[in-house]
């Protein structure tokens, strides 16, 4: 709809549908977003758990194919597994909470308090699942800790520097455009293509990533013989942590979000509806004061 002058409007109004794919894949964020931002404390844990012992596992794959072939790009590709685990078993990774709980937030269907909680459990529950998978994996695998250690300095070298931001800026957008490619679709076929291109880039690439880069890290620290200490991995996680923040909501989630600012009005006016109507049921039922 063009304005009265003949110019284009600057967004889209109200009730329009002229993406209906985008439309659709904006109600399946949504109602996922509510649902994790509800999430009961167990199952969160549970589930950060899970997914941190998931990627472990693709970590387990990249270190036992680099050390048998010496070659980092096929470690890169057997890592993907860790990814293709995360989709089907339908854990969750503290990176991929950035673009559904957030516009679940900004709809209104959740507070700044859920998604703070959200984000911190599944933050420390991936690190204490990477963290018993990576003790296991020197333990039982010895051969390992030599590359694991060296994989581990890679990022223990970065520290704070204007590169290592970049790369866990890059790392935050590429799992989050994975998150979003993954919603576009309910086809099983596609949401495995979305994990396995996006993991192999994270990895190959040598992306700076809070969980992946940890679980590494733990690995060569367990294993011993490292020349990096548990002061720089806790520096590494900090710091990339906030890297992907910025990388999956500056440049991946808010700018998306422009595309469904209709939408996400529609949201927040229903969702004042419903409290609206919630709060008359209540003063309908309350019994008269005496």
């Amino acid at each position: 709809m063009s304005g009265d002058d003949g110019s284009l409007p600057l967004r889209s109004s109200a009730g329009s549908r002229t993406e209906p794919e985008v439309e659709e894949a904006f109600d399946r964020i949504v109602a996922e977003g509510r649902d994790r931002l509800g999430r009961p404390l167990l199952p969160l844990v549970a589930t950060g758990l899970l997914g941190g012992v998931d990627v472990a596992v693709g970590v387990l794959a990249y270190l036992v194919v680099e050390h048998q072939t010496g070659r980092p790009l096929l470690g890169a590709a057997a890592f993907t597994i860790g990814f293709v685990a995360l989709l089907l078993a339908r854990s969750e990774l503290f990176t991929e909470n950035f673009l559904v709980p957030v516009i679940a937030l900004v709809s209104g269907m959740g507070t700044w308090p859920r998604l703070l909680r959200l984000w911190l459990v599944t933050l420390v529950a991936n690190l204490a699942g990477g963290f018993v998978m990576a003790g296991m994996i020197v333990v039982a695998l010895p051969e390992l800790r030599d590359t694991a250690a060296e994989n581990g300095l890679h990022y223990a070298e970065l520290g704070v520097s204007w590169r290592s931001l970049l790369l866990a800026v890059l790392a935050g957008a590429v799992i989050t455009l994975m998150t979003r490619m993954q919603h576009a679709t309910n086809a099983m076929g596609v949401q495995l293509v979305a994990a396995v291109a996006m993991s192999f880039l994270l990895v190959g690439a040598q992306l700076f990533h809070s969980i992946l880069d940890s679980i590494v890290m733990f690995a060569g620290l367990l294993g011993g013989a490292v020349h990096y200490s548990w002061g720089d991995w806790a520096v590494a996680l900090a710091w990339s942590s906030l890297g992907n923040i910025v990388g999956g909501i500056g440049l991946v989630t808010s700018i998306r979000l422009l595309r469904v600012t209709h939408r996400v009005e529609e949201a927040k006016d229903e969702r004042a509806k419903d409290d609206a109507r919630a709060d008359s049921g209540a003063d309908a039922v309350r019994p008269p004061k005496p």
